[in-house]
């Protein structure tokens, strides 16, 4: 039987807000379980304004609907608007997470800053910004993280050093084809390698899904609150259904973490890739 894990991104106030409750009754109402990889700093969405000059990014955006989806609030966030905070505002959401039986992660503490200025962060930034989402997510949880899902599948070889310093037990952070085990690091990567309705369309995910029912390889596809919790709530019921008919056991990732055998997987570096769909180039 195929395994199947969703990896839910929580980017926003907004999807945090409004699409994690809408997402976790659709889920409810099918009994499965899920990955969700928390933000818990300040939404700075607005911020986003200095990439519509690149021509994919904006391309993206339209494609996307992103008006639509995020909201002219969360456009405005960071600049016109004051930066809400996202979880570490409501910790109790995310303790209703764990209590529904979901896996709760790490994801960013500033989601745009890391999306941003990763290249230009340093060590001590990038140190900072762990400090403050892993101490966050302590606090909201009063347990430690087990995993981390970098935002954008952004990382470098500074975020792989400090990722090795929190005692995550896997990483999250690519979109490579199969698992494998960082060479920066030692650490555990199980990749995205399902495209997401962003990228690819419904239609898109839904090939996709029918084209490696077969492999042997744990498919993780992408998921974010913002999107499939809310306008395109319909069409992530329409993916999950299809996802049954064609027999995939719907899995939480960290339990498909716990059964890979790591001394069988290999050990490489982290490698860049521009994929289709995508504004930017991401970890591979």
């Amino acid at each position: 039987m195929p395994e199947l894990a969703l990896k839910v991104d929580i980017d926003t106030y907004r999807g945090f807000r409004d699409g994690l409750p809408s997402l976790l009754k659709t889920l409810g109402e099918r009994n499965l379980k899920a990955s969700f990889f928390v933000t818990f700093g300040p939404d700075r969405s607005g911020l986003a304004i200095i990439q519509m000059f690149r021509p994919r990014f904006f391309m993206k955006m339209l494609k996307s609907n992103a008006p639509g989806t995020y909201g002219i609030e969360t456009a405005l966030y960071g600049t016109l608007l004051k930066a809400p905070m996202i979880a570490s505002a409501n910790p109790e959401a995310v303790r209703q997470i764990a209590e529904l039986g979901h896996e709760t992660a790490c994801h960013a503490w500033d989601h745009r800053l890391w999306q941003d200025w990763l290249g230009i962060m340093g060590r001590k930034g990038i140190h900072e910004w762990f400090r403050k989402m892993v101490g966050a997510y302590m606090d909201a949880t009063g347990t430690a993280p087990g995993a981390f899902g970098a935002p954008g599948w952004m990382m470098n070889t500074s975020a792989l050093k400090e990722a090795a310093a929190w005692g995550f037990k896997y990483l999250s952070c690519t979109r490579a084809q199969v698992p494998f085990i960082f060479e920066e690091n030692g650490l555990l990567e199980i990749p995205s390698n399902i495209p997401c309705i962003e990228e690819v369309g419904t239609d898109g995910v839904l090939t996709a899904l029918e084209k490696n029912a077969g492999s042997s390889v744990p498919q993780v596809l992408p998921v974010h609150t913002e999107i499939e919790g809310g306008a395109f709530k319909a069409d992530f019921e329409r993916i999950l259904d299809k996802a049954a008919a064609l027999g995939y056991n719907i899995r939480k990732l960290c339990d498909i973490a716990e059964g890979i055998d790591r001394s069988r997987l290999e050990i490489r570096p982290l490698r860049k890739a521009l994929l289709a769909g995508r504004a930017f180039s991401c970890s591979v």
